[in-house]
């Protein structure tokens, strides 16, 4: 048999869906052209904590057992760091498996996922893959302070007798655009109890904005909330794959039921124990990354582009026409943007903060291939 065969066996909602995109064949691209700069994928451009790194290779040693299935000195960590009990806490394979678990949970036919336009692709996937409805929200006008940020009123307006799950992204990816934790929980205080708000905050230790706040202090408020963060991002550890949700400790049994056995693994376990206790990597990470995103930000704009705001670790470029030929010659410099037009936005790039060697190696071959 086929896959068009399998695929006549398979649930109608899956059907219609795409496996998440994840760019360019990095891997191909490594292999083909030494030196590649990478700026596609959001990867912390100074690396993990070497106390994290010292950690996963420690527990290379007991590779042949099984992982702790609770992950309980990590959640006992995590539970300190944020002041919520450990039963409010839940690890997964990164947060995309959790923002995917979260709609398995608690959506399904004929019920309704609520995002905004331009939030995170997998949302939509999410959606897709439980078979309900995946609406979205119009995302604020050119023009706005927020350009293509979320509505929070529109998104609000959105939800009807249907609806069940609204993700909001703060900071948002791809366009970097956040709102404060006050917006929200007049948001939050305005939507009916039944519906569950999951506020992805996997770029949250990158920001600077006083105002946004993490959303994780509103739990106690509003039982409906759920946070999820990743290692992924600003602690390093995109290779081990490791996020967490926290979020009611009721709602937390119920998605612990859907959890596959040992979802998180030793290496990733011990190594995210050792990056919460480094804070001082941390500190110089978002130092970095601030400096950084301010500088290119103005280097861009000095160019004459379109930088939308940002407090995540990646710049939304905007060229004003199709940005398939200057993407083309960027990787053909060996430098790795990541192409926008997958979320409706083809005039654009998605450009990571890297380092300022980094940085100026994409100015340059940015500078070629515009010319």
């Amino acid at each position: 048999m086929d896959e068009a065969g399998f695929l006549a066996l398979a649930r109608p909602g899956l059907r219609t869906l795409r496996p998440y995109d994840p760019g360019l064949d990095l891997v191909a691209l490594r292999r083909d052209c030494p030196g590649l700069v990478e700026l596609g994928s959001n990867e912390n451009a100074l690396g993990c904590s070497p106390a994290a790194r010292a950690a996963a290779q420690a527990a290379l040693e007991q590779v042949h057992r099984y992982p702790d299935p609770s992950g309980g000195a990590l959640k006992s960590a995590l539970a300190g760091a944020l002041g919520v009990g450990s039963e409010q806490l839940m690890l997964g394979n990164g947060s995309h498996e959790l923002l995917m678990m979260l709609a398995q949970a608690f959506a399904g036919p004929g019920d309704e996922v609520l995002a905004s336009r331009f939030g995170f692709a997998v949302y939509g996937l999410a959606a897709q893959a439980c078979g309900a409805r995946f609406v979205q929200a119009p995302a604020l006008p050119a023009g706005h302070a927020m350009p293509l940020g979320h509505d929070l009123d529109a998104l609000a307006a959105a939800v009807g007798p249907d609806t069940r799950l609204l993700y909001l992204a703060n900071p948002n990816n791809p366009t970097g655009t956040w709102f404060p934790r006050a917006a929200l929980e007049g948001l939050l205080a305005a939507l009916p109890p039944r519906l569950l708000v999951v506020v992805d905050e996997a770029y949250h230790e990158y920001t600077t904005d006083p105002a946004l706040q993490s959303a994780v202090g509103l739990l106690p408020r509003f039982p409906n909330l759920v946070v999820t963060r990743t290692f992924s991002k600003a602690h390093g550890l995109a290779g081990l794959r490791l996020g967490y949700l926290v979020a009611a400790r009721g709602l937390v049994a119920v998605m612990e039921r859907l959890r596959e056995s040992f979802n998180a693994n030793g290496p990733a376990l011990a190594a995210a124990v050792a990056a919460l206790a480094d804070t001082a990597h941390l500190a110089r990470v978002r130092q970095a990354n601030a400096a950084a995103r301010e500088a290119l930000s103005a280097a861009l704009k000095a160019r004459g582009l379109a930088v939308s705001p940002s407090q995540a670790n990646f710049l939304l470029v905007a060229f004003g026409r199709d940005a398939g030929a200057i993407e083309a010659g960027l990787v053909a410099r060996g430098v790795v943007p990541r192409p926008m037009a997958g979320y409706g936005l083809p005039d654009c790039l998605r450009l990571t903060v890297g380092t300022p060697e980094d940085n100026q190696r994409l100015l340059q071959a940015l500078d070629e291939a515009m010319a």
